[in-house]
């Protein structure tokens, strides 16, 4: 079981920048795929970045491709998600997520949530 805790959301103006954290506690975090969602007022839920269990594959909606960076640090149990040139549209709650042995890509199914960050973007 792992349990995962979001920080690093906030207000910013567009064209700003934020980066999320998400520690995750519990064993074997080296072996989830970890994932970044987001979820705006009315909408469905969206996958936002992926990335494998070794950090060596990431993928991106194309909505934040080239301004979203996700990573990880296995030995801080920690995944990432540098966010820059932000858009108003970016305004959401963001989520990340954990699945054991996953792919991280954007089909992935995740198990375990956190209870999310919110981002807001100001025009």
């Amino acid at each position: 079981q792992v349990q995962l805790v979001e920080s690093g959301g906030g207000l910013v103006q567009a064209g700003g920048s934020l980066r999320l954290s998400c520690a995750a506690s519990g064993r074997s975090f080296s072996s989830y795929a970890m994932g970044w969602f987001r979820q705006a007022p009315g909408k469905e839920r969206e996958f936002v970045a992926g990335i494998s269990w070794s950090g060596r594959t990431t993928y991106y909606a194309d909505s934040v491709k080239g301004r979203f960076t996700i990573s990880r640090d296995n030995a801080k149990s920690t995944v990432y998600l540098q966010m820059n040139s932000l858009k108003p549209e970016d305004t959401a709650v963001y989520y990340c997520a954990a699945e054991l042995f996953g792919s991280g890509s954007y089909s992935q199914k995740y198990q375990h949530w956190g209870q999310g960050t919110q981002v807001t973007v100001s025009s």
